[in-house]
């Protein structure tokens, strides 16, 4: 895979605030990666110093092999930038706000209205093109700064926040859009929106208090949950303290836990393995009968509290 963005030992200090302090990782061609953190947490800051907006106290950020503080000009040029809000000028038209940022990316002619086009298909804003910004939706505005993002079909994408305060209609469209720009470009979408993690992502690095916390595929980030492979089941015609007593038995389970809103019982693997099959099996071995049986993948929610609260 082709490295597009290397972050190394960066840092933002605002005199004794330590907004961001030693984060590092890298992105490759074709991953997605969730940058995620509870607000406040260093990722906005971040994400303008990989753009260039804000030098570090410390760090090196490299985009496609150039340095953002003695290259700058080569950093701006290989990526599309999204602000948190998609900042844009008020009465200005979708149409007359792309070309102007064509210009300022030193495109014309020919070149110019193929960019502007491309770029209002692809964001699916061609029919408000001639409207005033001001005028148009909130979803339609996200979609004018991704336009603007992706006029110059950048090989690097920094968005800060894309979807966040959409409709989930909206917010179908924009991650429609993003998917299917992924395939050739290294993308950092900057949110606390949990449920981008497997919309969008093929990998996560979680920031708090301005450091990495973790770092891993969506997957990965799951399993941390203690509810990650646990099963719940219920059985019909057993009495319940005699379940859960041949529950507690069981070599690979550590743990049994009584479902409030609903018959049956939650059972946490020993040592987090996958259950199901063998948790089936036992209990018809048993002679009953299971009315419901589903394994959990694990808690977002969850793991994002035990990584960015109570640290240090």
């Amino acid at each position: 895979m082709t490295l597009r963005i290397e972050i190394e030992d960066l840092a933002k200090y605002f005199g004794e605030i330590k907004a961001v302090d030693g984060v590092s990782f890298s992105v490759n061609k074709g991953e997605v990666l969730g940058f995620l953190g509870p607000n406040g947490a260093g990722k906005s800051t971040t994400m303008k110093m990989i753009t260039g907006f804000l030098a570090p106290t410390r760090g090196t950020v490299r985009v496609c092999g150039h340095d953002v503080l003695t290259d700058p000009i080569a950093v701006k040029a290989n990526l599309g930038y999204l602000p948190e809000g998609a900042p844009a000028y008020a009465d200005m038209t979708p149409d007359s706000f792309l070309k102007f940022i064509a210009d300022i990316r030193g495109l014309t002619g020919a070149d110019k209205k193929r960019a502007v086009q491309s770029a209002a298909e692809r964001a699916r804003i061609t029919q408000v093109m001639f409207q005033p910004i001001e005028t148009l939706s909130k979803g339609y505005k996200r979609r004018v700064g991704l336009a603007q993002a992706i006029l110059h079909n950048p090989p690097v994408l920094i968005l800060d926040e894309p979807t966040d305060g959409l409709d989930p209609n909206q917010k179908h469209e924009v991650r429609t859009l993003i998917n299917e720009m992924a395939h050739d470009k290294a993308i950092i979408i900057s949110t606390h929106i949990l449920e981008e993690v497997h919309a969008l992502c093929n990998r996560n690095v979680l920031i708090a208090n301005g450091q990495v916390q973790f770092d891993g595929t969506p997957h990965e980030l799951e399993s941390m949950s203690r509810y990650h492979n646990a099963v719940c089941i219920a059985a019909a015609d057993v009495e319940a303290n005699a379940f859960s007593t041949f529950l507690n038995a069981l070599e690979f389970v550590a743990e049994v836990e009584a479902l409030s809103s609903e018959r049956g019982f939650r059972v946490y693997p020993a040592e987090g393995k996958q259950i199901t099959a063998e948790l089936s099996q036992v209990v018809r071995d048993n002679g009953w009968q299971i009315d419901s049986l589903y394994a959990e993948h694990g808690r977002l929610d969850e793991v994002f509290r035990t990584l960015t609260t109570n640290k240090s």
